[in-house]
């Protein structure tokens, strides 16, 4: 898969062009209604901004998908990517503009956890359906808000279990950036590595405003951890964090919560080595992997960034929402509530179904990532559960 390449002029441009227009190469559905108006917010700019473009291309790729079959109930989708600079102050500044200046019908959004909790309650406010495509740290509930990304129990049970057999790993120092999802994921890994027996012999967390690790990892080296375990902002930060611990010599194994494929390639040979679980990987050998990837190559040819865990959720979440509004027979919030949860979509990762109190139990995969970048599946978990999130919607 090509690496991140294109500027942001680039994307701004490519993000101008309807998606159902010549660029994918789609036939353009006939206007016999207002437009299905579906609002991307992600950050563009800010810590999120190495991977939001990738999210705005799958967003772009549904879209196209369902124009070419006549769009939702015979309207023509449009896809809107609205920057939300990657935190709070950003989000309510977008989730304003979606729902009051843009009138969209739906928002799906990937967004830093401080961006959705500033977010949310504009849509609870407005009924705006709300799907949230970012992995994140859990216990996120509202009525109106829907999870198709993975939490804790999916991706942090099975890699740190794997780490302490595979490797019997016992003393562990975690690091994390200083946010909501940071700290969840960090506070959730603490807790399963002393139920599995281990140790951990420090915790740091490292403000979002700052790119300096150095510090911490000073500590760890004081410490003499057998390994290290790390949730920082996804995007640039991982970039930061591994870049920074290359050069201390350090030559632990290490664990990760926060990188994906896109990130990994993009950092190259300082992330060697790192482990982590996701939901989706561009390896995975399945039917509908092998149309998204061949579908995403043929729209956006030598422009196409890595799709990864972080960017198909909003492939799939578009597709989930089609299907609502065709099962219903409108796009009109209330129904679209209430039957999101009812309908699934089989796409690059499995079947996805938003049915466990609005989150979605998910295929899970554990990969190394290798000395180019690249991200080597080397274990299958098979469908894990996301645990108790919302009882209240169960």
């Amino acid at each position: 898969m090509p690496k991140l390449t294109h500027t942001r002029r680039q994307f701004i441009a490519g993000a101008a062009i309807a998606a159902g227009g010549a660029a994918g190469g789609f036939p353009a559905v006939s206007r016999a209604a207002e437009p299905v108006k579906i609002a991307c917010i992600c950050g563009l700019s800010g810590v999120n901004s190495p991977v939001a473009p990738a999210v705005v291309q799958s967003g772009q790729l549904a879209v196209a998908e369902l124009n070419e079959k006549g769009g939702i109930l015979g309207r023509k989708v449009e896809l809107l990517p609205i920057d939300d600079n990657s935190d709070a102050s950003g989000a309510v500044k977008a989730f304003n503009s979606a729902i009051y200046d843009k009138k969209v019908n739906i928002i799906i959004a990937y967004e830093t956890s401080a961006a959705r909790n500033a977010g949310e309650p504009i849509a609870a406010r407005a009924n705006m359906p709300y799907i949230y495509t970012s992995p994140y740290e859990g216990g996120a509930c509202g009525a109106n808000l829907f999870i198709d990304g993975w939490v804790p129990p999916q991706v942090e049970i099975p890699l740190l279990k794997y780490m302490v057999d595979e490797k019997n790993l016992k003393s562990w120092y975690a690091i994390g950036s200083d946010y909501a999802f940071g700290r969840g994921i960090i506070d959730f890994a603490v807790k399963e590595i002393k139920s599995l027996g281990g140790t951990v012999v420090g915790e740091d967390f490292n403000p979002l405003s700052s790119s300096d690790w150095e510090p911490i990892f000073t500590k760890v080296r004081g410490e003499k951890p057998e390994a290290i375990i790390y949730c920082t902002s996804n995007g640039s930060p991982n970039a930061t964090f591994l870049k920074q611990y290359k050069s201390t010599g350090l030559d632990l194994p290490v664990g990760s919560f926060s990188i994906d494929e896109l990130t990994a390639l993009k950092i190259g040979e300082s992330a060697e080595g790192v482990l982590y679980t996701a939901d989706y990987f561009t390896s995975l050998d399945n039917p509908q992997n092998e149309a998204y990837l061949a579908a995403m190559n043929k729209m956006f040819g030598s422009k196409l960034l890595t799709p990864s865990n972080l960017s198909v959720p909003e492939y799939d979440a578009i597709h989930i929402y089609a299907l609502a509004a065709e099962k219903v027979k409108s796009v009109e919030a209330a129904a679209i509530i209430k039957t999101l949860p009812t309908v699934s979509f089989k796409g690059p990762r499995g079947v996805i179904q938003m049915d466990k109190e609005h989150h979605a139990a998910l295929p899970i995969y554990l990969a190394q990532i290798q000395k180019d970048g690249s991200s080597k599946v080397i274990k299958s978990f098979g469908l894990i559960d996301p645990g108790n999130q919302c009882p209240k919607f169960s």
